[in-house]
């Protein structure tokens, strides 16, 4: 079956390269430069008459060529063979009617071949008229000014021999009134009998796990090597292959969910020493000192792969104190297996086991569970990075990892509580990303029912907040806000698609009784029943019900500044109320005289069911790290600061961290920067770029990258016309047009199921132009019916996105009802996995390396893919990538740029000092003095009180954020100065200030990490 799809995306491939050069078409009505935008060339006059100069060149080249690194002194010979096609305009008679009209034809395909011989290597240029095409126009076209010339350049280079770029150009001198298309068309040049050496890749470094040989290069347009010789492509195709997760003779341990929940350290201890032999094998001195060898490393090469073996072997240590953990601990083996049981559910029969580089992070991880309870423990500090090819199973990992997180806190005394904090880069949360957290958690929580372990329901918390979902419900809602009487409300904050039980419908609804927002299976046989579902959505519910796993976006921290509920992800709350399904409470208020969240309750609160410092969570987990960089970076290393000072100062804790990334890229500055924390990944990387221990690229094709380079027409007509041609090709297969299906050897069958895997086209953007021509187009530009379209964005609507993943997975049967073109942004980048995608087009390069990685990998998850890649040529980064097309994705983690990010910044610290401040009060002080601090006369009444001062201010914030070194210096006078002008405000307030918040200067507690102003990328 693979193979079959494979021949799809050549089949596409093909239908895109035929459509955009004009292949089988020998008639037009139209002018042929406006409807091909492939393979041509223009007459380079006007590239010469253009007044954008060299950008013109690249947008509607007049050459294309190779260029080449020649092996030996010259003199140099080769051949140089040119083929190509011409149109022109001819009259013909119109048979209804009078008069005639006209029609372009295509020429015969025009083919020379011309010797070339270069005597010298002193830099400079020599033209060949190509004297054989001057016949082959004239008796195609009977017009003498068509030409072609093969131009040579001899270019300084690096070595002592200069570097020879071969073109074809176009220098025809057609005029406007000649009845022939001044263009070439279907142009292919071919270079022999020339001996080269490879260039090496301009910009990385040497490394022993990469080639950087590159063995030529082509100009305006792609180049193949075939043996000795050279062509030019108008497309660029790389493949790459679908990795395989053991490659090794030894039978593969068993990682099924049934074998390691019953007996599993049997087949542990098989893969560790698995994975320790390899090691010994690859990575021993022998065969290091074997391939520096072969491969002529240099020192800095021999030194880095020396690292690798050592970043291996302690890999190799880890797993090994794994296996001793479960070994001695029988605890955390009972967790092991339960999250296995747990996990078999949550699959649905999806897959059966684990991957066993997820095996290997669990093992990995295992200590930093069993001794949780000490807070001195070393194998709590480092930032544990999960850095895995995107579609490797990277979610499953951590999952697995939490829910044996909250399983041990359940059997080591932890009743209730948060036991993780799941945080997202991003303004809008995956809901796929989270239903697979929900199907987890409902499955650990029947695993925990069956097994009779005490505690609170295991559950999970959705915290976006306002724009996502509620902060809060109230009684009197204001007009834009939550009604509670209003029936619509409910439905419009579903979040789960199905019910993480048994997968059945959801049905929405407002419980007035115990003032809950509740998403409820809507079947009656659900082994849960009628009860609400244990997921939360509103705020204050998960103030409220603190539920086992917490997931949301990386803003909702700054909520800490200004919200006191928000001490339960940090601490213990202040109690629970007494009234029924209330949950606990925190700070009395106004509002809440008691602390209750539940409005208007007074209830009196009872005590807490277990020890305040087991409320903290054990660990929190940032996904998508890559994406912390510049000022949101910047401000969230304070806050990661404000949490560990936060959890120390209440819990005598500090809690793993747990990240997952799609690059590795400066890793270890920016943990040190966010965490104040060493980085630590895992897997090791291997000894080659395509292999290691954990997985090995296959034959098999995973996803296939196409760069192409519009000629003469926009990147919106390039792309309207491959929409196009695309849809057209699985229409014809659904209906069999022109015996397609005979064609590419399908049956009935076997043609409905191509459909359903290449039939709908995600058009990617880059930017807000980008994406509006994208929507636009399929209604005025792509002249087919019917063409349902949908967007994914960050500014989709909820209910919207929600939708249209149920479509996307859940298709229509009729084909014409389906979404045929999903327009998305980077909203889709991030944890939107439907194995139906397999057919992507880009529209420009993305400004990061790792966003195209990751984009990239939402296509092709479980069947072969197809990426285009529309390259905005104008653009020289978008033109730099195509010229290096076939490394930047071989690659791709090396393109991937260093992540700017910095702690030490006195702009930074003017937006997060109120909010580090302000927490410190709320989080801190409040709960000690059991005063509440939240006017400007209270606060000023505990500083009078001595229950603080600005030396303890300043030397408490100091510690938080770790201003201790000559660097720091800076910053902490910085901080000095918020300081005392904090204290100033406070001891003669403003007549206006009521609230502390109204104290800070420039500004209060920031209410989003993203709450700065927004940063323009520049491009050329």
């Amino acid at each position: 079956m693979n193979d079959l799809q494979e021949t799809t995306v050549q089949w596409l491939t093909e239908r895109i390269l035929a459509g955009g050069r004009g292949d089988g078409i020998d008639r037009l009505e139209v002018k042929p430069s406006g409807r091909f935008w492939l393979g041509r060339l223009a007459p380079e006059m006007e590239v010469i008459n253009s007044p954008i100069g060299d950008r013109f060149e690249r947008m509607e080249p007049c050459a294309m060529g190779i260029r080449l690194k020649p092996a030996t002194e010259p003199p140099w010979e080769f051949n140089v063979e040119v083929r190509c096609r011409v149109w022109v305009r001819r009259r013909v008679w119109v048979r209804q009617g009078s008069g005639d009209d006209a029609e372009w034809t295509k020429s015969e395909l025009l083919a020379a071949r011309t010797s070339v011989s270069v005597v010298d290597a002193i830099p400079g240029a020599q033209e060949i008229p190509f004297a054989q095409f001057d016949t082959l126009f004239s008796n195609a076209t009977s017009v003498q000014d068509h030409s072609v010339t093969i131009r040579i350049e001899r270019q300084r280079s690096r070595g002592q021999l200069p570097d020879l770029v071969v073109s074809c150009v176009n220098t025809s001198n057609i005029r406007d009134r000649q009845p022939v298309d001044p263009c070439l068309y279907e142009v292919e040049m071919r270079l022999s009998r020339l001996e080269t050496s490879p260039f090496l890749l301009e910009g990385l470094p040497d490394s022993f796990r990469y080639d950087r040989q590159v063995p030529a290069y082509g100009i305006n347009c792609g180049v193949v090597q075939e043996s000795q010789d050279f062509r030019t492509t108008d497309l660029v195709v790389v493949d790459r292959g679908r990795p395989r997760y053991w490659h090794m003779e030894r039978p593969e341990p068993n990682l099924t969910f049934e074998t390691l929940a019953n007996d599993p350290m049997p087949h542990l201890e098989q893969l560790v020493e698995a994975h320790r032999d390899w090691g010994a094998e690859e990575w021993s001195a022998n065969r290091l000192a074997e391939r520096a060898s072969e491969e002529k490393w240099t020192s800095a090469m021999r030194e880095e792969a020396e690292e690798g073996a050592n970043a291996y072997r302690e890999e190799a240590r880890r797993l090994q104190a794994g296996l001793g953990s479960l070994r001695a601990d029988p605890t955390l083996l009972r967790c092991f297996q339960l999250t296995n049981r747990a996990m078999k559910r949550s699959s649905r029969g999806k897959y059966e086991g684990w991957r066993s580089f997820q095996i290997g992070f669990l093992l990995a991880n295992l200590e930093c569970l069993r001794d949780s309870a000490n807070s001195e423990d070393e194998t709590s500090d480092p930032v544990e990075i999960l850095w895995f090819a995107t579609g490797g199973g990277k979610t499953e990992t951590y999952l697995g990892l939490l829910v044996m997180a909250a399983f041990h806190d359940r059997l080591t005394g932890k009743t209730s509580g948060i036991t993780a904090w799941s945080r997202f880069p991003l303004r809008l949360l995956s809901l796929q990303q989270t239903q697979r957290f929900a199907n987890a958690v409902a499955a650990a929580e029947l695993v925990r029912k069956e097994e009779g372990i005490g505690g609170a329901t295991f559950s999970l918390g959705f915290f976006v907040g306002q724009g996502g979902t509620p902060n809060k419900i109230e009684r009197d809602s204001k007009p834009g806000f939550p009604d509670p009487d209003d029936p619509e409300m409910p439905a419009q904050n579903q979040i789960l698609m199905a019910c993480p039980f048994c997968d059945s419908g959801i049905e929405m609804g407002f419980d007035r009784r115990t003032w809950r927002l509740a998403h409820r299976c809507a079947s009656d046989e659900c082994v849960w029943g009628d009860k609400p579902l244990p997921f939360y959505v509103v705020d204050s519910e998960i103030f409220r019900f603190l539920p086992t796993i917490v997931v949301g976006t990386l803003d909702k921290v700054a909520l800490i500044g200004f919200q006191a509920a928000m001490r339960g992800f940090i601490g213990s709350p202040s109690g629970i109320c007494s009234g029924e399904m209330h949950g606990y409470t925190y700070a009395e208020r106004s509002k809440s005289p008691n602390g209750c969240q539940v409005p208007d309750c007074d209830r009196p609160r009872n005590p807490l069911p277990m020890d305040a410092k087991r409320y903290r969570p054990s660990i929190r987990l940032q996904d998508e790290l890559h994406l912390l960089r510049d000022s949101l970076g910047a401000i969230d290393a304070h806050y990661e600061s404000l949490l560990d000072y936060l959890i120390e100062k209440t819990s005598d804790f500090r809690p793993k961290i747990i990240a997952s990334s799609a690059t590795l890229t400066g890793y270890r500055q920016q943990c040190d920067v966010l965490y104040r924390r060493q980085g630590r990944v895992f897997p090791a990387l291997g000894p080659t770029a395509t292999e290691s221990f954990w997985t090995v690229e296959s034959d098999d094709l995973l996803r296939r990258y196409v760069a192409i380079a519009p000629r003469g027409a926009t990147l919106e007509f390039a792309a309207d016309r491959i929409v196009t041609i695309l849809q057209t090709a699985v229409r014809d297969l659904l209906t069999d047009q022109n015996g397609v299906r005979a064609a590419l050897g399908v049956d009935d069958e076997e043609a409905k199921m191509l459909v359903d895997l290449y039939g709908t086209d995600v058009v990617y953007g880059n930017t807000i132009r980008d994406l509006d021509a994208s929507v636009r187009s399929p209604e005025t530009q792509i002249p087919l019916e019917p063409l349902k379209t949908a967007t994914l964005t960050g500014h989709t609507p909820f209910p919207e996105v929600r939708d249209t993943l149920e479509r996307l997975e859940h298709p229509e049967e009729d084909f014409n009802e389906r979404l045929h073109v999903i327009a998305a942004s980077t909203m889709m980048s991030h944890g939107v996995d439907i194995d139906r995608l397999n057919v992507m087009l880009m529209l420009g390069v993305p400004l990061t390396t790792a966003e195209f990685i990751q984009a990239t990998a939402r296509i092709g998850r479980k069947h072969p893919g197809l990426v285009f890649v529309l390259h905005k040529m104008a653009l020289e980064r978008d033109a730099s990538v195509h010229r290096s097309f076939t490394s930047f994705v071989r690659q791709g983690d090396r393109f991937v740029e260093p992540i700017p990010i910095s702690r030490r910044s006195a702009n930074v610290l003017r937006r997060t000092f109120a909010g580090l401040e302000q927490s410190r009060q709320l989080q801190l002080l409040e709960p000690s003095c059991g005063a509440r601090l939240t006017t400007v006369a209270n606060l000023a009444r505990f500083v009078s009180d001595g229950g603080m001062s600005s030396a303890t201010e300043l030397d408490e914030l100091a510690e938080m954020l770790g201003l201790e070194g000559d660097l720091d210096e800076r910053l902490r006078s910085e901080l000095q100065v918020l300081v005392e002008t904090f204290f100033r405000q406070l001891d003669n307030p403003p007549s206006d200030a009521i609230f502390p918040s109204d104290l800070y200067i420039p500004s209060g507690p920031m209410r989003s990490l993203r709450d700065v102003e927004e940063q323009a990328p520049v491009r050329d």
